[in-house]
């Protein structure tokens, strides 16, 4: 176990790795607190940065702060030491979502130390896949990762990839008619690179993918009929690798863990040289999200649609600077 003084510039380099996690919209819902005499190390929901009409219960948010938690424990982790997490550990304060101490009583968990080297990696990919089958070795461990933070990953058969497709249609279609939830969208997604657009948060143009030709691959078309530079058309798989995520329960502390699990299952596909998208219209329409689920299958509610596959890795979506993210008390 590490016995180095956890000092702030150790912190903000951990906040750092914990910050490259997904988010919705990339709107990094997040903020840390630093207690020095404590050596405790706090995540807060950042409510300002919810979602309201796309995200009304906060449950991207606690995804996306998930995450992000996991992040920081695998850097933690790589670094030597043991995290002893308590989630929500005050009830009177909802934006508090966990509690850190990096000097647990054990010795490090090698096998997120392992994960490392993805974190910077990892970015979510909107281009076209290989019409390529995930090996089953790869799946089980894909499937381990999730099982290990308390959550469930399914992959669905043809028949049901191709019901989630429709899915996915419908809550486009339903998107289209809120118009709180297109403001809500436009907000967060620019149609200008990052370095053009000049902001730390949101979707910038050049991470939206091409357009699709012909094909209805579940990637969220953030553009909204705006042009976007440089963007062009091409074919898309035919056949996606279609994998739900999700929980045993459906509250703040189930969404936090399907975060972690998220997280934990794109590095592990990360390290294994996948590429991944996520889908989360489907589950964001309640009317729609029990039907994504499959009735034969024991998962009670799914958290995410994620598409997995062999192709480009993704663009780097902007991050805020560490500074503003992080207070040090």
């Amino acid at each position: 176990m590490n016995a180095e003084p956890l000092d702030a510039n150790t912190v903000k380099a951990l906040v750092a790795e914990a910050t490259t996690a997904p988010s919705l919209h990339n709107a990094q819902p997040w903020a840390f607190r630093f207690l020095r005499d404590t050596g405790v190390l706090r995540l807060y929901a950042d409510l300002e940065r919810a979602l309201p009409h796309t995200d009304p219960e906060n449950r991207g948010l606690h995804m996306g702060c998930g995450a992000a938690l996991l992040n920081l424990r695998v850097a933690a982790a790589a670094r030597g030491w043991a995290p002893d997490v308590r989630m929500l550990p005050d009830p009177a304060d909802e934006r508090l979502l966990a509690e850190v101490r990096l000097f647990g009583t054990g010795p490090p968990d090698g096998a997120l130390a392992r994960l490392a080297p993805a974190i910077q990696r990892r970015h979510s990919s909107r281009f076209p896949f290989r019409d390529e089958e995930v090996p089953v070795a790869t799946r089980e461990r894909l499937s381990e990762a999730a099982l290990l933070e308390g959550a469930e990953l399914f992959f669905p058969d043809p028949w049901h990839v191709r019901s989630i497709l429709e899915l996915v249609q419908d809550a486009e279609a339903t998107e289209a008619l809120a118009p709180e939830v297109h403001e809500e969208t436009l907000r967060w997604t620019r149609p200008e690179p990052s370095a053009a657009a000049g902001t730390a948060d949101g979707v910038p143009g050049g991470a939206f993918g091409p357009l699709q030709r012909g094909t209805s691959v579940p990637v969220r078309d953030f553009a909204l009929g705006r042009p976007v530079p440089g963007r062009g058309w091409a074919v898309f798989e035919k056949n996606p690798n279609i994998v739900l995520l999700g929980t045993a329960g459906d509250r703040p502390r189930d969404w936090l863990c399907a975060g972690q699990a998220l997280e934990r299952v794109l590095l592990q596909a990360t390290a294994d040289g996948l590429v991944a998208s996520l889908t989360s219209q489907p589950t964001e329409w309640p009317d729609i999200r029990w039907a994504v689920r499959d009735p034969a299958s024991a998962m009670a509610n799914v958290q995410m649609v994620i598409r997995l596959g062999y192709g480009p890795q993704g663009v780097a979506s902007p991050r805020r600077a560490v500074p503003d993210v992080l207070d040090v008390l």
